[in-house]
């Protein structure tokens, strides 16, 4: 049926404000909320409410949930509010809105939770859709002489030393299009299969990260739990309990095994998240989720059949 039906008034329009987030996962129970756990969303949402004066805390979509620990610094999200509160919501200042609303939520967020940018988001833009990828960064110290104490929160500490090269050759056979089965925690009717860009391993010489074993990982999207059960098996790799070509074997498999390990959350750090040219974002969104939606319904078929 076409239009509104009579009688009923038409929703007040709204204006999709767009959020660049970092976040320290330690006192979080992971993004998505969950009844009587702090999260990055519930405090998000409810310091969204104050500074715009809502009803109840508005809804915010995110580029990529997190799990309980997980860290962020590149994090980005969406929020639509109606046109109406974002221009009360400047009140007397002459700065604009943007900027006031930016200020406002520093003065109430918590330190372990920093928006770093909030603008009018460009036409079409979807912070989960339109992103092309997510880049995550997992570090581990393998040497006592290099432990940080300061630095626990956000790198493991592995008691035996790790052979990188070996680690970086089982990654190569990862990378493309897969069916990351293996290596996901299975949620009913959702599919698993994911296009891995980049999993790399190295040990730096130099900069923040010099001394540690960094993994890069990037993907068009990841299912629950992959990057941190890909850092296991590599993890299997690196103190040679397994061989090299051991992952690419749990990947053939399309089954999750007791042989995958999930390593522990405050290691992984979402770096970055890629989007496409503003003109490109809409189009970009809509191939997204006619994806995922054929995706579901081949991993239902392959399910049932």
């Amino acid at each position: 049926m076409d239009g509104e039906p009579e009688g009923v008034p038409t929703q007040e329009p709204a204006v999709r404000l767009r959020l660049e987030l970092a976040y320290d996962g330690t006192g979080f129970a992971g993004w998505a909320i969950q009844p009587g756990l702090r999260t990055v969303q519930g405090v998000l949402e409810a310091a969204l409410g104050t500074v715009l004066r809502t009803d109840g805390p508005p809804r915010v979509t995110v580029a990529g949930r997190t799990d309980s620990g997980v860290h962020a610094r590149g994090q980005v999200a969406h929020v639509d509010i109606p046109a109406g509160l974002i221009e009360k919501s400047s009140g007397r200042s002459s700065r604009p809105v943007d900027e006031v609303l930016l200020t406002r939520l520093g003065g109430i967020l918590p330190p372990d939770l920093v928006v770093h940018t909030l603008t009018r988001a460009a036409e079409g833009f979807d912070a989960r859709f339109s992103a092309l990828r997510r880049r995550y960064t997992y570090r581990i110290c393998d040497d006592a002489a290099r432990r940080d104490p300061l630095s626990r929160t956000h790198v493991l500490w592995h008691r035996r030393g790790l052979d990188v090269d070996a680690m970086a050759a089982a990654a190569r056979p990862l990378v493309g299009r897969h069916d990351f089965a293996s290596y996901c925690k299975p949620r009913p009717g959702a599919t698993t299969i994911r296009t891995l860009e980049a999993f790399a391993w190295s040990r730096p010489v130099d900069g923040p990260d010099a001394g540690l074993v960094v993994a890069t990982v990037q993907a068009d999207a990841f299912c629950h739990s992959m990057v941190r059960s890909l850092v296991g098996a590599s993890l299997a790799v690196g103190e040679a309990r397994r061989g090299a070509g051991w992952p690419a074997e749990l990947l053939a498999a399309r089954r999750r095994g007791e042989g995958v390990h999930v390593v522990a959350a405050h290691g992984l750090t979402l770096e970055e998240v890629g989007y496409p040219p503003d003109a490109e974002l809409a189009a970009r969104a809509v191939q997204t989720r006619a994806r995922r939606a054929a995706e579901d319904l081949q991993h239902a078929a392959g399910c049932c059949g």
